[in-house]
């Protein structure tokens, strides 16, 4: 059976990720530090609330 094609980025990112092992786990850390937060129903829905419906031309002055 022939090989699939595998392009010169994922054969350089396998390669990159066989010499540094833990790179992927320091992603998810990364990742989890930054963005996965519980979020807090009640004050998102204040945001909600508190947004200013946007005109159709921003730029016209009432």
């Amino acid at each position: 059976m022939p090989t699939l094609y595998t392009s010169e980025f994922t054969q350089f990112l396998q390669a990159f990720k066989e010499k540094h092992p833990g790179v992927e786990q320091r992603q998810l850390e990364g990742r989890a530090r930054l963005w996965d937060k519980p979020q807090d129903p009640d004050l998102q829905e204040g945001f909600r609330q508190a947004r200013v419906r946007q005109q159709p031309y921003v730029y016209q002055n009432d």
